[in-house]
């Protein structure tokens, strides 16, 4: 209780409620804390004044009877008024799937204590700028988790003050106290989200968050533009850095030439976002996953390659635990292999999670409509394989699946996800990378075909993501179909990997559908 009331904000506090259970154990009291802690950030309700000092997600004899017990202390406190909406709906919302205040699991935990622990020693010595540590990671396995978590930390770390109370039982208490927390002191930091929807997503989740600002989400673009230099920048999707190239407007093409000349004297016409990062911080900490690259413009895998083969060992961490998809890290192998040219031996199934093909397009939409009902957050995505006639044409249809069903793509490209009208359209990998569903439903079109001649092999001519297919002429890179195979199933393999429940796919081109279903179930 002490730690509680020794904040300012603090002092404001009206009331204190007491939860008594004989058979609580500290593992226990921990655990509902971290609970409560979550769902009252998600819920939006409250300002949660909570630091992170190690929310982690620690397991123990008897968890899944005591989180029933949990379930009805949330019951007894919403009833109360402290919580506005029920467990769904906060878990659905952005808040609680951003949220910095997400118990981290044995592997985010490592990568978070090592990180510091590096930033630690380095802050404490006058290392060169432009120092790089890596966290890899497969869908769904909490990369952004980590990012987000990192930001608030450190910053919690950055605004502790002397005579405050610390639980030396905390994960991560070495860090704030005297002789450490000093070095932290007045960081200057920010975190880098390459993709437009997701950095205003997280730009109004640390608007609700103590200790941080929308101000700290950041594109490459205005890190590069900021007169100040950066200690620390975190980059989330990493692998949607951009190389030097034509950009998706005129404007900022001109922008990327001019902030090469303002940051390298004209001596590196042709330097990439990365290298942007590494003149202007520190220490730049990138979430990475190589095999979520989906245009010409990211950065080249080899790029990347080169410098995580520089990068000590000790500043590389991978991350293994699947948090998203009840299909396990077992279901994101099978879908790359699938969409490889080397596929499984055998048919898999996986238990609690929904995978089949849906050769009707009433039912395959129909079942999606339903799963939004039933929980919420379930939508159809699509590869770019339709133009986007409704973006001119309000009332024009962009994919004609046949049996009466059309659908318009995205009607917007900033929180399409959570948008009113997003369960009657389509979201493309630029609206849905990043996010999370409860229920995807994946319409496969004919940009990848298959026969048993060639294989998996993609039709250019049925892509129609511009930017997607386009060669780089300012760097002289032509962009092949081998390219184009890369980006295209990489796309594929991210919209399978968005649902936390099932995924259900429709599929245009007939041999590609005789050929997937040789791995997924048919309806």
């Amino acid at each position: 209780m002490k730690q509680h009331l020794d904040g300012k904000k603090e002092h404001d506090l009206k009331a204190v409620r007491v939860v008594l259970d004989d058979t609580f154990n500290k593992s226990v009291c921990l655990d509902l804390e971290s609970f409560l802690i979550s769902l009252a950030f998600g819920d939006g309700r409250n300002e949660v004044l909570n630091r992170n000092m190690g929310i982690s997600d620690a397991d123990y004899f008897g968890r899944a009877t005591y989180r029933d017990t949990f379930r009805e202390i949330f019951e007894e406190l919403r009833n109360e008024g402290l919580f506005q909406r029920s467990i769904p709906e906060i878990v659905n919302s952005e808040l609680f799937k951003l949220s910095p205040f997400k118990a981290l699991n044995n592997d985010q935990a490592i990568a978070v204590m090592d990180i510091l622990e590096g930033l630690s020693e380095d802050l404490a010595s006058d290392v060169e700028p432009g120092q790089f540590t890596f966290v890899q990671g497969s869908p769904g396995t909490g990369k952004t988790v980590v990012a987000v978590y990192l930001m608030k930390l450190l910053k919690d770390i950055s605004d502790f003050r002397d005579g405050e109370d610390i639980d030396g039982d905390e994960m991560f208490s070495e860090f704030f106290l005297e002789g450490t927390r000093e070095r932290f002191k007045d960081l200057k930091i920010g975190i880098i989200v390459p993709q437009q929807a997701l950095r205003k997503s997280l730009e109004r989740v640390f608007a609700t968050t103590p200790g941080l600002s929308k101000t700290m989400v950041l594109s490459a673009f205005t890190a590069a533009d900021s007169p100040e230099q950066f200690d620390v920048l975190i980059v989330d999707e990493a692998h949607r850095l951009n190389q030097y190239s034509a950009q998706s407007v005129p404007a900022l093409t001109k922008r990327f030439n001019e902030t090469n000349k303002a940051l390298f004297d004209g001596q590196k016409p042709h330097a990439s976002q990365l290298d942007w990062l590494k003149k202007k911080s520190r220490h730049v900490i990138m979430m990475l996953d190589l095999e979520q690259s989906v245009r010409p413009n990211d950065l080249p895998q080899e790029e990347f390659q080169e410098i995580l083969d520089q990068t000590p060992q000790n500043r590389k961490y991978r991350l293994h635990t699947q948090m998203r998809s009840l299909g396990g890290e077992d279901y994101i192998d099978y879908v790359k292999k699938v969409f490889s040219n080397l596929p499984p031996t055998e048919k898999l199934t996986f238990k609690d999670y929904d995978l089949e093909i849906i050769d009707s397009p009433s039912e395959f939409v129909e079942t999606i409509k339903q799963h939004d009902r039933e929980v919420g957050l379930s939508r159809v995505v699509a590869g770019y394989a339709w133009k986007w006639a409704s973006q001119k044409n309000k009332s024009a249809y962009d994919i004609d699946l046949g049996d009466g069903v059309q659908i318009q793509w995205n009607s917007k490209v900033v929180d399409w996800v959570n948008s009113k009208n997003a369960v009657n359209e389509a979201g493309s990998i630029h609206t849905i990378q990043g996010y999370d569903l409860n229920y995807a439903g994946v319409i496969i079109g004919r940009d990848l075909q298959y026969t048993p001649e060639r294989g998996l092999f993609v039709d250019k001519s049925q892509y129609f993501d511009a930017k997607g297919k386009t060669n780089n002429k300012i760097r002289g890179q032509t962009t092949t179909e081998e390219d184009l195979f890369k980006y295209i199933t990489n796309i594929y393999t991210v919209l399978l990997t968005r649902g936390m429940k099932g995924t259900y796919l429709h599929i245009v081109d007939d041999g590609l559908r005789e050929y997937l279903g040789r791995y997924f179930s048919v309806r």
